[in-house]
């Protein structure tokens, strides 16, 4: 699995700091999972994320092999 905000970012002319702003998740938060540096997500922070980029938890969290 890897987390696909990056792309739905960039899709959305929006920075990782903004989506911070956005969702009360602080940066370095965002960073980790930007980066697929984290092992697990908690829903809520899914919910919050769903939110402020208007998509759905299959946007955001894709299998390795549909990148």
């Amino acid at each position: 699995m890897f987390i696909n905000i990056d792309n739905i970012l960039q899709s959305k002319n929006k920075t990782r700091y903004w989506l911070s702003n956005q969702t009360g998740i602080t940066y370095h938060a965002i960073k980790k999972l930007c980066d697929n540096e984290t092992n697990s997500i908690r829903f809520d922070m899914i919910e919050k994320l769903c939110e402020a980029l208007e998509c759905e938890p299959g946007d955001i969290l894709k299998k390795d092999n549909v990148r």
